[in-house]
């Protein structure tokens, strides 16, 4: 049996599936590089693009608005990235707008996040550059954290310090806290301070009764009554 038209059969199938995979991955791309929607293009200049790359999101209000298309070196300090944002989003899209470089979730790819600015500016332009704000890096926050455990371990040795020296009874507070002779001393003083205030009292209560102060000090409580 001649199997020739049931292999040409076959063949055709699976050039027709290509061909509709070859178009569709050509629509797909072409949709996110808004090839197929009127696009504008703006730009901004940062000192470090963290990994971005080119075809990489920009998101505006949380939508994704654009893409990436190029990335130049311009120094050893600045970096343009330019942009292409759908047209039909530029309305929405104030001069005053920030670009920020952000991730697509804690491990995913980079993207650049458009923040909106105060109401009442005018609308962007094509081919503007727009204002940049450099995001805080991984390294920065290691760094960070480093000098607060560093900082944490210097005041762990210090708290340290002073607990040895109270339990060595050095300093006023060891001394209070461990020296029994010095706190019976601070115990009698307290005693005896008591004893001198109560004697103080039966003097004045003693002189209150004498005839010769009597009329001083109802003159003294009438002038504070007064």
């Amino acid at each position: 049996m001649n199997q020739t038209p049931v292999n040409n059969l076959k063949l055709g199938i699976f050039v027709s599936v290509g061909l509709l995979l070859f178009v569709a991955g050509i629509y797909l791309v072409g949709q996110r590089q808004q090839l197929f929607s009127g696009t504008f293009s703006i730009k901004g200049i940062f000192s470090d693009i963290n990994g971005l790359q080119i075809g990489n999101n920009v998101r505006f209000s949380g939508i994704n608005v654009g893409v990436v298309s190029s990335i130049t070196q311009i120094t050893d300090t600045s970096v343009r990235v330019d942009m292409q944002i759908n047209d039909d989003t530029r309305k929405f899209i104030k001069k005053n707008v920030v670009a920020i470089i952000g991730s697509d979730g804690l491990m995913g790819s980079k993207l650049l996040i458009l923040v909106p600015g105060a109401p009442g500016q005018q609308t962007i332009a094509d081919n503007d550059v727009i204002a940049t704000r450099q995001p805080v890096g991984m390294d920065d926050i290691l760094i960070r954290v480093q000098e607060t455990a560093e900082n944490a371990s210097m005041i762990t040795a210090d708290l340290a310090l002073v607990m040895r020296n109270i339990r060595e009874g050095k300093g006023t507070v060891g001394k209070i806290m461990m020296d029994s002779s010095f706190a019976k001393n601070i115990d009698n003083t307290l005693v005896n301070l008591k004893q001198g205030t109560k004697g103080f009292k039966t003097n004045m209560d003693a002189a209150s009764h004498n005839i010769l102060l009597r009329g001083f000090l109802k003159k003294k409580k009438k002038k504070r009554e007064d």
